[in-house]
């Protein structure tokens, strides 16, 4: 995505400015977004949260 600077003169404005550009991504972007601080966060490799609930259901199941 590109990167644009828009300045602003109070707080206001910049707030406003910030959720009419969040209503212009369409889902597609959203979804890329989202994916790219994913990895910046987690890296190439996390785990599934689907997997990891399951390994946890059986650990707590095999301390009864």
């Amino acid at each position: 995505m590109k990167r644009i600077v828009h300045k602003t003169r109070d707080f206001k404005e910049a707030e406003e400015y910030d959720i009419m550009q969040h209503r212009m991504l369409t889902p597609e972007q959203r979804q890329r977004i989202s994916y790219l601080l994913k990895i910046r966060v987690y890296g190439r490799k996390w785990h599934d949260i689907r997997k990891s609930r399951i390994f946890s259901i059986k650990r707590i199941q095999a301390e009864k």
